[in-house]
């Protein structure tokens, strides 16, 4: 019996990289086995090395060469001008939208769009109720486990939209995990500089900067305005878990090396028949820039690593 296959989504680039950087990372992806690119600036509308016109362009390039794009809007409106960029993005008619937080939701409403990771929904009731409004796809908060996952969206009795399309789930699979936002600018404040005037420091890091315990220990990662794991969450391993749970969709979200080969090796791992274990060795040699973890997926804190 043929396997149903697990479709790959490459999530939004949380970084800031170099624009040259930025797109031969697509140009890159463009020949991979990724089904699904996520575009656009998530994190910090300072962050200026390619504007809507840019990443609509990469869409279209990408498009082309086979791949579903859709379009991420910022997960912190903070601005007149933020707001004016989210309606931008809403009107547009070529790709989907993610909305990032509750306020894209009014201007999408009606509208085919993905429910971000960051829109707070821990329940089937909350869910139903997003999707309602439109939704297509639920990317779920980073902390659900897949237990959880499967009383909320289970696949042989999904949350349905107004259009009657069963509602995808799409798992947060591999990347440091995004915990939280504020409207302070830590990196800036790590440099002695004010978030207006921040030099762009974030460039300095292309995997954002890393935060150790007292005791040493890797603990989190400062990205603008943003807080993140410092393990990078990994489900490599748990193939017949996710199956198990109705999960069709994972997200891979991306660091500035060995990206390409881990998106191989999701692909390799869950479908092409290759061992969760020979994957995961193939990570490990990777340059990636930090260790591996699964605990949130398993019930666990989210530091930790269950085989």
């Amino acid at each position: 019996m043929q396997t149903e296959r697990i479709k790959l989504s490459v999530g939004p680039l949380l970084y800031l990289w170099p624009r040259n950087t930025v797109t031969q990372f697509y140009a890159d992806l463009a020949d991979g086995p990724a089904d699904t690119v996520v575009l656009g600036e998530v994190v910090c509308a300072r962050r200026r090395e390619l504007k809507l016109d840019d990443w609509l362009g990469l869409a279209r390039e990408l498009s082309q060469a086979g791949k579903e794009v859709v379009l991420a809007a910022q997960a912190l409106i903070e601005s007149e001008s933020d707001l004016r960029l989210l309606r931008r993005q809403a009107e547009q008619h070529e790709f989907l939208l993610e909305a990032g937080d509750a306020s894209a939701l009014r201007l999408l409403q009606g509208k085919p769009f993905v429910l971000g990771p960051h829109i707070n929904i821990y329940s089937r009731p909350a869910l139903e109720q997003h999707a309602l409004l439109g939704a297509l796809r639920w990317v779920p908060p980073l902390e659900l486990d897949l237990a959880a996952l499967a009383r909320i969206n289970p696949a042989e009795a999904p949350v349905r939209n107004p259009m009657g399309e069963a509602l995808e789930t799409e798992l947060f699979a591999f990347g440091r995990m995004p915990l939280a936002f504020s409207a302070r600018c830590f990196t800036a404040r790590h440099h002695h500089l004010s978030k207006d005037e921040c030099q762009f420091r974030c460039l300095d890091d292309p995997d954002g900067l890393l935060v150790r315990s007292t005791e040493g220990q890797d603990f989190l990662v400062l990205n603008g305005i943003q807080t993140q794991s410092a393990g990078l969450h990994c489900v490599l391993a748990q193939a017949q878990q996710l199956r198990a749970a109705g999960l069709r969709r994972l997200r891979l979200s991306p660091c500035s090396s060995g990206f390409t080969e881990v998106v191989t090796q999701y692909e390799q791992v869950f479908n092409q028949g290759l061992a969760g274990e020979a994957g995961l060795q193939s990570l490990r040699e990777l340059p990636l820039p930090g260790a591996l973890v699964n605990g949130y997926a398993l019930k666990q804190a989210g530091m930790a690593w269950q085989d």
